[in-house]
């Protein structure tokens, strides 16, 4: 090869390589918070005998475990594009080791032909910096029952909707949960699985709240803030657009008890919990 010639293949394959070396990384400024930087709902506290309000820290996320109901009632997380990468997606749905001795472990096989997909909170998709932080999102405390088309289908395209606000360049601070009991699954109406050890939701909902990337995040959460406040039926026959069941986070703090965005200073978080999204779905 001739000098002219490999230096011309040679400045070829740098290109590519920067290419391919840019497209995964995080936006600059991008960093991995608090995931319960905005509060803890429920007043949740880790090693206590609380059996209903159980809190569980792990790196990917924090989470009030029920042990009475075999779900979380509520999971936060913190997304930016730090936590995104190519982790494929792992599958590997298996009880969690760290619930209290004594406790029941819901399974995997729980779910199976009960008509209800193993529904993530916090999303697998959220987590692909690398394969343990995508595994740590298949734990079955990480799991509420939900009816198929509103995992696949609603709820999945509200997920897809914060990814896509992440990778413009915000980062969000997201809790969801589910409350009441019953919901109608692929096999009709159920209220729990396994025996009675996991209640099925009547209502599955999030609060997104979305920041551009930046520090001090709590200090950032200003009235003109957007929070995307949703509360979706438990149902196989829900529509298929989530921009159609936003609500306020007040009707869901009265909904579950729970404060949220309890860290935001008082005068703020009353303005924005008592306002309805009105921006882009898509």
């Amino acid at each position: 090869m001739n000098y002219r010639l490999f230096r011309l293949v040679a400045s070829s394959l740098l290109l590519v390589a920067a290419a391919c070396s840019t497209d995964d990384e995080p936006t600059p400024g991008a960093s991995r918070d608090n995931n319960l930087a905005l509060g803890n709902p429920s007043g949740a506290v880790a090693k206590t005998t609380s059996a209903t309000n159980y809190l569980l820290v792990k790196k990917q996320y924090t989470l009030s475990y029920n042990r009475d109901q075999g779900k979380p009632n509520w999971v936060s997380w913190h997304l930016s594009s730090a936590w995104l990468g190519t982790a494929p997606r792992q599958d590997d749905f298996r009880a969690d080791e760290e619930l209290p001795n004594g406790w029941y472990q819901v399974q995997a096989s729980d779910y199976v032909g009960s008509g209800f997909d193993r529904g993530h909170n916090c999303p697998s998709a959220d987590r692909t910096g690398s394969v343990s932080d995508n595994s740590a999102t298949f734990l079955m405390s990480n799991m509420m029952p939900q009816a198929p088309s509103n995992n696949q289908q609603t709820w999945a395209k509200l997920e897809t909707y914060c990814r896509s606000l992440a990778e413009a360049g915000n980062e969000l601070y997201i809790i969801c949960g589910s409350y009441g009991r019953g919901g109608t699954g692929s096999n009709g109406y159920v209220t729990t699985l396994a025996g009675g050890r996991v209640t099925v939701p009547a209502t599955c909902w999030k609060v997104v709240v979305v920041l551009p990337v930046g520090t001090n995040d709590v200090s950032r959460v200003q009235r003109s803030t957007r929070v995307i406040a949703v509360a979706l039926p438990n149902s196989n026959s829900l529509s298929s657009s989530w921009g159609s069941y936003r609500t306020t986070v007040d009707a869901i703090e009265a909904a579950t008890g729970y404060d949220l965005l309890s860290a935001v200073p008082t005068s703020v978080q009353s303005a924005l919990e008592a306002k309805a999204d009105t921006g882009p779905t898509n």
